[in-house]
């Protein structure tokens, strides 16, 4: 099997919701998701894999080595646990309709560090 087969299998099991996820928001976000192959081989036995798990702007990328047992289900449970990690820091921001990401205590921030600043001088 090639790395971008498997990415692509697991970005579709993904959208048609085989694994269980924590709430509709988590849902909402599934059908964004892309896991995509940077490695530089298609070859499960390469020595850098490289997935990329995306969803809108925000991403992470897993390495592995090959002489990992059971590599494709190892991949496969980090995807998943990538895609819950980032939907989780959705749910921490907002994103415009440009697609723009924004913590949503932004405001709030912005207060607190003149406070901070207030504090200091």
């Amino acid at each position: 099997m090639k790395i971008s087969e498997l990415c692509k299998m697991i970005e579709d099991s993904i959208h048609y919701g085989k694994y269980p996820l924590q709430d509709k928001q988590q849902k909402h976000w599934t059908n964004l998701v892309e896991v995509i192959n940077r490695s530089d081989s298609e070859d499960l036995k390469s020595s850098d894999i490289k997935i990329e798990i995306r969803i809108q702007n925000l991403y992470t990328i897993n390495n592995y080595v090959p002489n990992i047992q059971h590599l494709p289900g190892v991949i496969e449970i980090d995807v998943l646990d990538s895609v819950k990690m980032l939907c989780r820091r959705l749910e921490r921001v907002v994103v415009d309709r440009s697609g723009n990401i924004y913590p949503k205590d932004m405001k709030m921030s912005t207060e607190r560090l003149h406070k901070n600043k207030d504090q200091n001088n």
